[in-house]
């Protein structure tokens, strides 16, 4: 894959924090419009195909959110202050542009902490805190600010996705808005080469960076009787990161395919199957207890789901400047299309 597809494209420039999903739903829904379409309670968007009935029914849940930022309070020069949503690493606002997603459209800002200039020795040394930033957007007083924006709106920083050398993309939002996409576009692939004697359900999971809710809600819904979740995990071959630690799964190394405690074995050996049998180089990525994704909730849904994960190595994960390498995506893809299209009746499922 050289180009970025248009729907990751449109997906990855909607901005959509945890609880504040609409525009990224959006984009996912009117792609999805050759399924059968439903919503959970709150907003996660599910798309099916196959015959009613029949079985396997395998859901393939991707979340559709990303972190976030969220106004708090004005005060009465205009500035705005913020809490998180999800995880960040204050040190990368400093300096960004963000986009407050307002009532009446986008106010655009700037995340604005003291010059160096007039910052004290020890200032400068000590990490950054997020109390100790706040969002300008240039208006003269609190009436004013408050005129373009609301307290509880949602704020994203402002980066457009841009390819950069060997078929590499970089954007904000990755996390997880690749999961997403590959969700809906296996989906496509199998409706659209018709081979499926089952039942697949694609689910743009939300709220997953804020407690992993939408994968519960959704999956509980479906009642599906296994599930893939996609997500994103961390590339290691740039600077700094552990092998020995996290594994190896660098950029170009294709899907990482879970293996551990909380996750089907059998689920495991059906994805490893699949891609040799496709010619998918893979690798494995082990864990122990928890995976931090919407796979801990998926597998304790109603009875228990057996579950599995796939991986898409990513770099700088959390950050506006999140990079994944396209062939990887497009691996991944194959792989939950083929797998889904493998998938026997009387699959034996049982730990």
């Amino acid at each position: 894959m050289s180009e970025t597809p248009k729907l990751l494209q449109r997906l990855l420039s909607a901005p959509a924090p945890s609880g504040y999903e609409g525009p990224a739903a959006a984009v996912w829904r009117e792609a999805a419009s050759f399924a059968r379409l439903s919503t959970d309670g709150i907003g996660s968007s599910i798309a099916e195909i196959g015959d009613e009935g029949a079985k396997p029914l395998l859901a393939v849940v991707g979340h559709i959110d990303e972190i976030g930022l969220v106004v708090t309070h004005v005060d009465e020069k205009g500035f705005i202050y913020f809490a998180p949503i999800g995880g960040w690493d204050p040190q990368i606002l400093v300096g960004q542009r963000v986009r407050v997603e307002a009532r009446d459209g986008v106010v655009v800002g700037v995340v604005g902490r003291k010059a160096i200039h007039v910052l004290k020795e020890e200032q400068r040394k000590a990490a950054v805190e997020l109390d100790a930033l706040h969002i300008d957007v240039g208006a003269a007083d609190r009436d004013r600010a408050l005129e373009l924006i609301r307290i509880g709106d949602p704020v994203v920083i402002a980066c457009d996705p841009v390819q950069v050398d060997g078929g590499r993309l970089v954007s904000r939002s990755m996390d997880n808005r690749l999961g997403a996409y590959v969700a809906l576009e296996s989906l496509r692939r199998c409706h659209e080469r018709g081979k499926l004697s089952g039942r697949m359900v694609a689910i743009a999971s939300v709220q997953e960076e804020i407690g992993l809710n939408g994968g519960a809600t959704s999956t509980f819904a479906v009642g599906p009787d296994l599930a893939l979740a996609i997500d994103v995990t961390h590339a290691t071959d740039a600077p700094g990161m552990e092998e020995k630690q996290l594994g190896s799964h660098p950029l170009g190394s294709g899907p990482s395919i879970g293996r551990g405690s909380t996750l089907s074995p059998k689920v495991f050996e059906l994805l490893c199957e699949s891609a040799e049998r496709l010619g998918i180089e893979y690798t494995v990525e082990a864990s122990g207890r928890r995976t931090g994704t919407d796979a801990d909730a998926i597998q304790i849904s109603k009875g228990g789901v057996p579950a599995g994960i796939v991986g898409i190595p990513l770099r700088y994960m959390h950050s506006p400047v999140e990079m994944v390498d396209l062939g990887d995506l497009e691996a991944v893809v194959e792989l939950i299309a083929g797998f889904t299209e493998s998938l026997e009746a009387d699959v034996d499922l049982a730990r």
